[in-house]
């Protein structure tokens, strides 16, 4: 046959492989949309001369190297060279990227290429599942479950991802963070009039004219037309760059502190917790005084402000530089809460879906990853919104003509006093109905910058 491809076991192995992963409904049988996903992929990868078509010698090409590739990765993997991988090996190499699984975890995603039972998987076992799939790591296998620059619904309090000594040092780290700014700048700047609306809320309360979604909603547009609905966006959208660069960066010196050492690897999740939190509270500690200034742009009426510098100005000459920093206390607070629910909801979705879904591809697919993302920052967000509200209360408390100057518990007792628990919530309702287009939005844009930047595939 052309190129030496004779029929022997191993070649008819081979081929019995590719026909399992071109099945993707597992029904014996491969149809015309499951031949054309399939395939397309391998074209993508081996189509040199872009030209939308795979000849023999690109495919022949397609497979030599990505098979000297799938060897190194094997090698790398073989911490002990036997020529084995074992369940311990599998669990150390996503552990060093960033992903930690359980011996239960890494043993059901080794026995979905160990084809002999044996335990552990030879090259040749490795090869096979691989060889027509076109995953270059282990990385991107870790990858598909960094979460925290994927998705932006107005909140910067997520425990930041684990990359790997390598993605540091090649500046994969910064473009990955860079994607997520830009998709969240995009995100918020679409989400701005459900935002307005929210911060609205939560500092009008029962009031008569802004007491509910549609009276807030009526009462900005009467007040300043459809552009007052984006008012605060412009600090908003500033902020998300310093925060996320400090928050990285004040994340690697901590974990070095905890660990010692600065080829300590990762965390786990609950050292994670720890020093995430410790990092947003640096980072928000450094861009407060912006938070103060996008709740006073937000609430400001037609002609109050020129611009950010008037805002910060007038704020700086009639209240003082302690101005800046009001609602520090229940912003710290509300860190904990958030951090620490968002982590352990994203991990237990994340395990459950590894426990039953270890066959076949390890992409875990858009739905799955934006709703474990979803819900679980939501469910931070849920937490901690009584201490968001007292927060931009606060911060508001000097911009509301004739409100006193309450503390962060009298302020508690005032609402729940006057309003009941769900006065604590006021708000919410906007804030949710942003949750939806703000994912989609982030997610959209961030996959495309992914692409602009070259951040894998």
């Amino acid at each position: 046959t052309r190129g030496g491809f004779g029929v022997d076991p191993e070649r008819e192995r081979l081929w019995a492989e590719l026909f399992e992963q071109l099945d993707l409904n597992k029904n014996g049988l491969i149809d015309v949309n499951e031949l054309r996903i399939g395939l397309a992929q391998i074209v993508r990868a081996g189509d040199v001369n872009h030209d939308g078509q795979l000849d023999f010698e690109e495919f022949t090409e397609y497979l030599r190297s990505h098979e000297k590739r799938l060897k190194l990765m094997f090698r790398s993997l073989d911490r002990n060279n036997d020529g084995q991988l074992d369940v311990g090996e599998i669990q150390q190499s996503l552990h060093n990227l960033g992903v930690d699984v359980t011996l239960e975890q890494a043993a059901k995603i080794l026995q979905s290429m160990d084809k002999d039972h044996s335990m552990t998987i030879d090259w040749f076992e490795w090869r096979d599942h691989f060889l027509f799939n076109p995953l270059h790591n282990m990385e991107e296998i870790a990858q598909y479950w960094k979460h925290s620059v994927m998705l932006d619904i107005g909140e910067l309090l997520t425990v930041p991802d684990e990359f790997s000594e390598k993605e540091k040092q090649s500046g994969f780290v910064w473009r990955q963070l860079m994607a997520g700014a830009v998709a969240g700048s995009v995100s918020r700047t679409g989400t701005a009039p459900l935002d307005r609306l929210k911060v609205f809320l939560q500092v009008h309360g029962q009031s008569s004219d802004k007491g509910n979604v549609w009276r807030g909603l009526h009462a900005m547009v009467k007040e300043g037309g459809l552009t007052a609905l984006w008012r605060g966006n412009g600090i908003n959208v500033l902020k998300i760059a310093p925060e996320t660069a400090i928050k990285f960066l004040a994340y690697e010196q901590i974990k070095c502190l905890m660990r010692g050492s600065k080829e300590a690897g990762t965390l786990k999740v609950q050292e994670r917790f720890v020093a995430g939190s410790l990092a947003g509270a640096t980072a928000q500690t450094v861009i407060y005084p912006m938070e103060v200034l996008k709740t006073r742009l937000t609430l400001r009426k037609t002609g109050q402000y020129s611009s950010v510098a008037d805002c910060a100005k007038q704020i700086l000459q009639k209240e003082g530089v302690l101005a800046f920093y009001k609602g520090y206390l229940p912003n710290m607070l509300g860190i904990v809460p958030y951090a620490g629910i968002d982590l352990a909801v994203y991990e237990t979705l994340k395990n459950a879906w590894l426990q039953r879904h270890t066959e076949g591809s390890p992409h875990p697919g858009v739905l799955v990853l934006v709703g474990c993302g979803t819900v679980s920052s939501t469910c931070g967000q849920l937490a901690s919104y009584p201490l968001a509200l007292i927060r931009t209360r606060m911060q508001a408390q000097a911009s509301v003509k004739g409100a006193p100057q309450l503390s962060m518990l009298t302020l508690f007792r005032s609402i729940v006093a006057q309003e009941g628990v769900v006065g604590l919530y006021r708000g919410i309702a906007p804030n949710f109905l942003k949750v939806i287009p703000a994912v989609s939005i982030s997610y959209v844009v961030y996959e495309h910058m992914r692409k602009v930047l070259g951040v894998g595939t």
